[in-house]
């Protein structure tokens, strides 16, 4: 676990990106398809946008990205760590840029960043990396098959409503060859915020409702990548902590990232009584000997690659010439071979 405190359009390059085709596309930016409240549409996305149209709109829009930066850091860390150069890459869910402003042009020649917030990519961070800002779903990607030889993705997709169907649209857009590279909240994510809200609503009135969206569980996603066409999967873990002055801040700081609720079965406010209670067991259950409180970001991250034939493939069952039981006995041989 880590911790962390508080704290130009050039489209001359990219005309053939497009696929009016498969896709409509209409001329003012879009808004995310409607969708009934339901079990296979957890998420009202037009209000997520609202929210993060919102967030890109405040005074001080960096002073809340210290999250966002820091996956994005991580992010940018898995793509240098692959040892070519990507002539053409998009970045899914980009808000304002914050795995461009790590890569450099050696590694990422050009980029397409695409959200579902124009406020967002109008207040995007500058990069040395030409870009295009396109306004678009996560779930509805307007680019032709077989585009991009990278795609990455940062703590976006864990919005969606159909997440099988985002990552085969990744997988579409992708060259043979092509790598996903992308980071998503995990289900233990803000569990400190959770309980205590519960537990203040159980003892305040009798019962509680869901305050922090659901999440999608670590043993779903190599599965759900699988499925969408991708191999060679990598899926690991990891928490980020932050420590804030309470659990006021906690929620504020949630609402400066674009992150508050958006279910559709979310409890439209809290009452007073019952948000000071909710603070108090924070401190109570959860407080450090500073007086501060811990929110535990879950982070999952995951790498698949596009099949291509000059990829390495498993041998063929029952090919090898030599047992695992014969492995005990290298290290006597090796000995043998000094003497």
């Amino acid at each position: 676990m880590r911790g962390l405190s508080r704290p130009v359009l050039r489209a001359g390059w990219c005309g053939r990106l497009w696929a009016p085709p498969r896709r409509a596309l209409a001329a003012s930016p879009p808004s995310p398809p409607a969708a009934t409240p339901g079990a296979l549409s957890p998420f009202d996305r037009r209000l997520k946008r609202k929210q993060k149209n919102w967030a890109a709109l405040q005074a001080e829009p960096a002073k809340c990205d210290y999250l966002r930066e820091e996956v994005g850091g991580r992010i940018a860390d898995r793509v240098f760590d692959i040892t070519r150069t990507f002539p053409l890459a998009l970045d899914v869910g980009s808000g304002r840029g914050y795995i461009a402003q790590h890569l450099t042009k050696e590694t990422v020649e050009k980029l397409v960043q695409v959200d579902v917030a124009e406020n967002a990519l109008k207040n995007a961070v500058e990069t040395e990396i030409p870009t295009v800002k396109v306004v678009a779903d996560e779930e509805f990607l307007p680019f032709k098959e077989n585009t991009f030889d990278l795609v990455v993705s940062s703590l976006s997709l864990h919005w969606v409503n159909d997440l099988p169907k985002a990552f085969k649209e990744i997988h579409h857009v992708l060259k043979p060859d092509g790598v996903f590279i992308g980071a998503m909240f995990g289900g233990d994510t803000l569990y400190e915020l959770r309980c205590s809200l519960q537990l203040a609503e159980l003892e305040r009135e009798g019962g509680f409702a869901p305050h922090v969206s659901p999440f999608t569980a670590v043993a779903d996603l190599g599965h759900l990548l699988s499925r969408a066409g991708f191999n060679t999967l990598t899926v690991d873990t990891d928490e980020i902590q932050v420590n804030y002055p309470g659990l006021f801040e906690v929620m504020e700081d949630l609402q400066g990232m674009g992150e508050s609720n958006c279910s559709w079965n979310r409890k439209p406010l809290l009452h007073r009584e019952t948000m000071l209670a909710a603070a108090a067991i924070y401190r109570e259950m959860y407080g450090n000997s500073d007086g501060s409180v811990p929110a535990t970001f879950q982070i999952y991250y995951m790498i698949g690659w596009k099949y291509h034939e000059s990829q390495a493939k498993p041998a063929q069952r029952g090919s090898a010439t030599v047992s695992f039981g014969d492995l005990a006995k290298i290290e006597g041989l090796i000995s043998r071979g000094k003497k």
